[in-house]
């Protein structure tokens, strides 16, 4: 563990003007908030926030982010509060530490849950100070280096896996490959025990078999570019066991198949350099088609520079090299750290990496964790492409992304409003993939608005969560305006004009945080009529004539085009419609929506009635007829007919003997079906059986043929 003057000397060393009162007086306050608490290791607790506060200075970060990391577990596992870091540490360190706190870990019901709702603390936390992020991801590769001496596996498991999902793609996303690297190594140890021992057993296997290869290759580099007048400073290294044991898992090849273990890099001096030494590589050894990228010119969004190749060098060996210069370096291994340097500003939102505006974007629109978690992986994970507006301005986003993706990447009110676009002059539709390079305009419009069918090839997590956020309002507002007027008709039926006071009184006895609770309530038959009386006019009589009987539900979920999801309603008793039959809605007062075919003859007497087109959805499947058999008085008649619907795979769910005689008997079937296209088959077998004299499809007034 690092003493006090160590820590603070090494502060001092790159930051001279570093406020050495402040890391004195956090390093004794922490050490004496954590007190005699220890570590699973053993080791005193105070222990982990100075590794973590060492970790950072590596990244020579400013004493404001050190002092944040001695303090961060202090309010979260000390009798510490906010107010004595406020008061001792000022305002910027102790918002800091609070938002390192809001990070803490938490009990949910599943992983997922538990992942994301981390993750959505992370996005607020981090949007307003990113420094709060640089600490909990040092804080987070500590606690992976020490992972080993937590004693429950499935802990272990537990931790290891988040910071494969999470951690270790945040530090990639902010360019601190190091600590990706890291992360994803020890991750993988732990995730992995059998395939991390195989790999790096078999590295070590090929290092003590006396294989020089990299010394080699990089001694043949040095050499070439050195003849060539460029000054370049070559390192080379075996990549990292998880890298490898990736690149078998997608290629399904052993490590012997794995050519590109390999990878070198040339630092120069300038960014022609980076070029001209690019140019002499490729002259001396074939490169790979389709692994050159060009970083300079068009950087990660985490703002990283470099070139990449990979050549065939002696012997058929496949090596990676990358060429940069020495600031592009200090990039690559800080990332966005390096920012934070010698006391910069601290970053505030309209001026982090758009990256992070986007996820702090789908923060706002994800409906729950879940959601959260998918769109944020979506954001963190895919692979990039590179697309132009008309005006030239470059537009990054993932394999397989579609104009709407690219549209609300440039801005959320251009995603909502596009109603087709333009891929290099030519018109396409908003489904059509962008390749790399591709210029493309966006066409808008006003009057367009987010359609739920665009969910089927939005791939960004950012487009994704735009799209759901519309779609959700846009189903609240229908019913809060369904519920609107259900209570307009139970007020109308009450003796008193209703104010204000009164439905805020109401409210209350309702336990509904406002109006429009209300009428969402109200639409959804959360509450009934009786009920919303009952509230705004305590003791009132209503009587019972005013309660509406309710049909009785259909039983099984059937999906209707026409009626905002959430909405009630009821399949009519009297007709009884099934999927295939053309189907009208009915709104009373008091009631769920009447689901109704359109030839009931009890619509004859409804007129006046709010009527509201509907369909089928798609696949709707399932419902129950009601039909009248009549059959020959004789006995094995009946179980005739239970064979015949059985034989259809149809199912009785109800039989009333209506007429019997001496010769005849009719009995009323309720009969679940597929559809109308199912019952009129049955119907046609029925028919078609010696005992049945007549099968048809019963209506309120009388038996209609189906």
């Amino acid at each position: 563990m690092l003493r006090q003057y160590e820590l603070v000397d090494r502060v001092l060393d790159y930051d001279p003007d570093a406020d050495e009162a402040l890391l004195n007086r956090a390093y004794v306050f922490s050490m004496q908030a954590h007190g005699s608490q220890k570590r699973a290791s053993g080791d005193p607790y105070f222990s982990h926030p100075i590794e973590v506060a060492g970790i950072l200075t590596d990244l020579h970060l400013d004493d404001e982010t050190i002092a944040t990391a001695i303090l961060h577990d202090t309010i979260e596992d000390t009798v510490a509060t906010p107010e004595e870091i406020l008061a001792k540490f000022g305002s910027s360190v102790a918002r800091m530490v609070d938002g390192v706190t809001k990070l803490s870990k938490i009990e949910a019901q599943t992983e997922n849950e538990r992942a994301a709702e981390n993750l959505r603390k992370f996005l607020l936390a981090m949007s307003d100070d990113i420094r709060v992020l640089l600490v909990k991801l040092a804080d987070r590769l500590h606690n992976m280096r020490t992972l080993h001496h937590i004693a429950k596996p499935e802990k272990r498991q537990r931790i290891a896996r988040e910071t494969m999902d999470i951690y270790a793609p945040l530090a990639e996303r902010i360019g601190m490959y190091e600590f990706m690297k890291e992360m994803q190594t020890l991750a993988f140890r732990e995730l992995e025990p059998e395939a991390y021992e195989s790999i790096t057993r078999r590295l070590e296997t090929l290092k003590e078999g006396g294989d020089d290869r990299i010394v080699r290759i990089a001694s043949d580099l040095k050499l070439l570019l050195s003849r060539s007048g460029v000054d370049a400073e070559i390192s080379g290294r075996e990549k990292h066991p998880y890298s490898i044991w990736k690149k078998m898992s997608e290629r399904h090849v052993s490590l012997e198949q794995v050519s590109d273990i390999m990878a070198f890099r040339a630092i120069v001096e300038s960014e022609e350099e980076c070029y001209r030494a690019l140019g002499i590589i490729h002259r001396r050894w074939p490169m790979v088609p389709g692994r050159f990228k060009d970083y300079i010119s068009t950087p990660k969004r985490n703002g990283y520079r470099s070139l990449h190749t990979t050549i065939m060098h002696a012997g058929n060996q496949r090596v990676e090299i990358q060429i940069r210069t020495q600031e592009m370096h200090a990039q690559a291994e800080y990332g966005l750290a390096a920012h934070w340097a010698y006391k910069q500003n601290a970053v505030r939102p309209d001026t982090q990496v758009s990256w992070i505006r986007d996820l702090v974007e789908i923060l706002d629109n994800a409906a729950d964790a879940e959601e959260l978690l998918e769109h944020t992986r979506m954001a963190m994970y895919q692979d990039r492409i590179f697309a132009f507006t008309p005006a030239g301005e470059l537009i990054q986003l993932p394999k397989g992304a579609t104009p709407i993706d690219f549209a609300y990447a440039v801005h959320t009110d251009l995603g909502d409003q596009a109603v087709g676009a333009k891929i290099n002059g030519r018109v396409v539709p908003l489904r059509a993939a962008i390749d790399n390079g591709d210029q493309v305009q966006i066409l808008r419009s006003k009057a367009q608005a987010p359609q739920a069918y665009w969910l089927n090839f939005a791939i960004t997590g950012k487009a994704r969560a735009a799209i759901r956020r519309h779609l959700r309002h846009r189903e609240r507002d229908e019913i809060v305006a369904m519920g609107q007027k259900l209570y307009d008709e139970i007020v109308a039926r009450l003796p008193v004009a209703i104010g204000k006071d009164v439905l805020n009184d109401a409210l209350k006895r309702l336990k509904l945080p406002d109006q429009s609770a209300l009428m969402q309530a109200i639409a959804q038959r959360k509450v009934t009529d009786e009920q919303v009386m009952a509230a705004l006019l305590p003791g009132y009589d209503h009587g019972q004539a005013e309660a509406a009987e309710p049909l009785p539900p259909q039983q099984h979920a059937i999906s209707i085009t026409g009626l905002t999801p959430g909405i009630a309603y009821d399949i009519a008793g009297c007709c009884r419609p099934v999927p295939g039959d053309r189907i009208v809605g009915i709104r009373r007062p008091g009631a769920a929506i009447e689901v109704h075919a359109i030839d009931c003859p009890a619509l004859d007497a409804l007129e006046d009635a709010d009527w509201t087109d509907l369909a089928w959805g798609e696949g709707a499947e399932g419902g129950i007829a009601r039909v009248a058999v009549t059959l020959r008085n004789e006995p094995g008649s009946l179980g005739v007919i239970a064979t015949i619907i059985g034989t259809y795979r149809a199912n009785i769910t109800g039989l009333r003997l209506d007429n019997r005689d001496t010769t005849f008997h009719t009995n009323i079937i309720d009969i679940e079906v597929r559809d109308a296209a199912h019952l009129m088959k049955l119907l046609a077998a029925l028919r078609a059986a010696e005992a049945v004299s007549a099968a048809e499809r019963l209506r309120p007034d009388g038996v209609v043929e189906a």
